[in-house]
């Protein structure tokens, strides 16, 4: 029984030296080959490169990723522009040349704003458009619009708000982390009077928020949309020159009658402003001859106060009796 069990012992022993050969094997081919490989990079990378000319370069330290980079630009900041324009074209179909000012607005992907349509003493149309376009089709339609007739008048404006924007960015961000500090401090209150407190503070916070924000989302309209006021007026119809320049019997007839009408109707202006006045007077007139006059005349003349009184009559002497005295009487 004991000479059996000796017998089989050998047989484990044998195959765990065999494994752990094998291993010992693996990882010194594994060892060699990562060796080999980082040998090679390092030659790789140290090794100078030959130019076009046949000459050594040098390889720079850190690699080509590092080198690369190094020499990259740094990113510049976004610029924010606000631009407008207005134009004065003169066209010979008003209408027309408006749907098509529209049309090459829609298609740029901007629309159409204010519009004024009018008409002079002549009968002639002008219109007045506002259009919005994308400030990368600004160009485009500006130089398209300009195209639809005779060009008299052409005025461009170009605002820098970038430090607006960043300034509003900035600030919102500071105010948004004031309204959330706020709120951590309300959810942590424990009277009501620092809660009424709190309150108050947020909602002044709050609405400074959203006037930052009514302000950036202005700015972002105004710099990703640029303006452009369209001014469409008709060409007026020109009356055909004359060959003969010199005045004739004709033309000198056309122009005293044109006179003669001309001072008629100064006349009759002048007429017309004096007419009010002169009939004011002709009624005072009537009224002095009609009314007032007669009642003076049937008035009494009065009395002269330096007239001197009639005398006052004489008595006259008695006449004589022709009767005969009597002896006793006396004279």
């Amino acid at each position: 029984m004991r000479t059996r069990r000796s017998a089989r012992r050998p047989a484990p022993a044998l195959a765990a030296l065999l494994l752990a050969a094998a291993l010992a094997l693996t990882g010194c081919s594994g060892g060699g080959e990562d060796s080999a490989g980082s040998s090679a990079a390092d030659r790789g990378v140290a090794a100078p490169q030959a130019d076009d000319k046949g000459g050594a370069k040098e390889a720079a330290p850190g690699g080509v990723g590092s080198g690369a980079r190094a020499t990259a630009p740094p990113k510049l900041p976004t610029s924010h522009i606000i631009r407008t324009a207005s134009l004065t074209v003169r066209v010979k179909d008003v209408p027309k040349a408006l749907e098509q000012a529209r049309t090459g607005t829609e298609n740029a992907g901007g629309y159409v704003g204010n519009e004024t349509t009018t008409r002079d003493a002549e009968g002639r149309e002008r219109t007045q458009v506002v259009l919005r376009v994308p400030v990368e089709r600004y160009d485009g339609v500006l130089a398209e619009l300009e195209g639809t007739g005779k060009l008299l008048d052409r005025s461009a404006k170009a605002e820098d708000v970038t430090d607006q924007v960043v300034d509003v960015d900035s600030r919102i961000k500071t105010q948004r982390a004031s309204v959330a500090r706020i709120r951590e401090l309300m959810d942590r209150a424990g009277k009501l009077s620092d809660v009424v407190t709190l309150e108050g503070e947020l909602s002044s916070r709050q609405a400074d928020l959203e006037a930052l924000l009514a302000r950036q989302e202005s700015l972002k309209d105004r710099t990703s949309l640029a303006t452009i006021t369209l001014s469409l007026s008709e060409t007026p119809v020109k009356k055909e020159a004359k060959e003969d320049d010199d005045p004739g019997f004709v033309d000198a007839l056309a122009g005293g009658w044109n006179a003669f009408v001309t001072m008629l109707r100064w006349l009759a202006v002048a007429f017309g402003a004096v007419l009010p006045f002169a009939a004011v007077a002709a009624l005072i007139v009537l009224l002095w001859l009609r009314v007032v006059r007669p009642r003076l005349s049937r008035r009494p003349a009065p009395a002269s106060a330096t007239t001197a009184p009639d005398p006052l009559p004489t008595a006259r002497p008695a006449p004589e009796s022709t009767q005969p005295r009597t002896p006793g009487e006396r004279d």
